[in-house]
């Protein structure tokens, strides 16, 4: 029997006979299939190659009696010292750049925030989450930025991937340092433009690329970080300005770290360059460095602000920000404004520890020498060797190892803040150069690539 009549579907025979004679559902049985029996499928997440590669790493940790060094619990507050396994330890594995986290005026204007508006939001602010505290503190970080206007997202990484994916598309392209954060990396991936690494800090290859190729697209993005994460220097900020101008595209600064860290009062790697701080078209930051809470940012034109606040998945599709933690980062960037002298403080400690480690012959690479120095070591075994046997002396720095950096670059990163004391300083310097010094000269191989 057909189960068309004039063209049109006709589900009559087909629910007929997937009822008994009494009108109830009967099962309905596939067609025999015969001895042969169904293809199997791989379901099991053991056998991707990413985790078999990390199985294997740890496997060779474990032989050479390694902890690993990911995910190491502590107790308590996280600053300048912290505890671990009871004991206390200096610390450098923290960016509370300015000493913040903890400090009694901003908890007690947290506390004050969640009895006010209690501790969420409970929805996204397009819908019925919006709160004045999130606008006052928009309106404080576009005015550090002498922008028109800001918005706060409840997560950094997806500030940056919900605004690059929102503004690009395929007809468009992405160029990047080749060291840029991961969440501008993901943006660029999802916004489905085409994506070019550029040399880190090379602004000659950036500039070859936009003459062979900026004719083939409709817009594009230059994406920048103002202090680099992992090796704490910065980019050439008034040339990316020109070379934005002059070819037509659109300057994003992810300035991070840069925030609480860079310039006299804090205000990032374009006060520190002496650069108009309105010649960047899109300013990232997040809240949960200098400002000890929890979230991202975008600054920029009213323009932006607005179609990133109906658009960007990240924002309109999320709960928003917790009032708490906007309260906390407002708090913290009054305080930063109120009390310059912390960031001379973090200045003049991060040059004291620099300068300590490289008389003790340390290498810190390309770092400015603001908030952020690696020690590189180069072999990633070699680092976390290095890390596990400073952690039992009671100095805590976090190994970073490929795929996060290049291989053959590993290195020990120490985030300075303004609470470190000189004799803390002294003391790390000191102690991972001897350590380093009486490491056995072993090595593994590059990381093999997955398959």
């Amino acid at each position: 029997m057909s189960i068309r009549s004039q063209g049109k579907l006709d589900l009559g025979p087909v629910l007929g006979a997937m009822r008994s004679r009494s009108g109830s559902p009967v099962a309905y049985d596939l067609p025999d299939q015969g001895s042969t029996p169904p293809p199997r499928y791989d379901t099991e997440f053991t056998s991707l190659p990413a985790y078999r590669q990390m199985t294997l790493q740890r496997d060779l940790a474990d032989a050479l009696g390694l902890r690993d060094p990911y995910y190491q619990p502590h107790q308590g507050l996280a600053g300048a010292t912290s505890r671990m396994e009871n004991r206390s330890v200096i610390n450098f594995a923290s960016y509370d750049y300015l000493g913040f986290n903890g400090d009694p005026r901003v908890v007690e204007t947290i506390e004050s925030a969640v009895r006010t508006y209690g501790s969420s939001v409970s929805a996204s602010r397009i819908s019925a989450g919006e709160r004045d505290i999130h606008r006052a503190l928009e309106a404080a970080l576009a005015k550090v930025y002498e922008a028109e206007a800001a918005v706060v997202f409840v997560s950094g990484h997806a500030t940056a991937v919900s605004t690059i994916a929102t503004l690009l598309g395929p007809k468009d392209l992405i160029l990047y340092d080749a060291l840029i954060h991961n969440c501008i990396a993901v943006g660029a991936q999802l916004s489905g433009a085409a994506r070019r690494a550029i040399s880190h800090n090379d602004l000659d290859a950036l500039e070859a690329v936009l003459i062979r190729e900026r004719s083939r697209f409709n817009r594009v993005l230059i994406a920048v970080e103002g202090l680099y994460s992992m090796d704490g220097d910065g980019p050439d900020l008034a040339r990316l300005v020109e070379i934005k101008r002059r070819w037509g595209a659109w300057l994003l600064v992810d300035d991070a770290h840069g925030f609480g860290v860079l310039g006299q009062r804090g205000h990032g790697i374009a006060e520190h360059l002496g650069v108009d701080p309105r010649e960047i078209d899109i300013w990232l930051g997040t809240l949960s460095k200098t400002l000890v809470s929890c979230g991202g940012y975008v600054a920029g034109s009213s323009e932006l602000a607005d179609l990133l606040k109906h658009l960007a998945p990240g924002l309109v599709y999320s709960v928003g920000l917790p009032a708490g933690q906007a309260a906390a980062a407002l708090k913290a960037l009054d305080l930063m404004q109120e009390e310059p002298e912390r960031i001379i403080r973090l200045h003049d400690n991060s040059r004291y520890f620099q300068e300590t480690a490289q008389a003790h012959g340390l290498d810190t690479g390309t770092s400015w020498g603001f908030g952020i120095v690696p020690v590189y070591v180069g072999d990633s075994l070699r680092t976390v060797m290095l890390a596990e046997k400073l952690l039992e002396q009671g100095v805590n720095a976090f190994p970073i190892l490929p795929p996060g950096v290049p291989e053959l670059t590993a290195r020990l990163r120490f985030f300075i803040t303004a609470a470190h004391t000189r004799e803390q300083l002294a003391t790390a310097a000191r102690l991972t150069a001897e350590t380093l010094a009486a490491l056995p000269l072993v090595s593994l191989p590059p990381s093999a690539p997955a398959s």
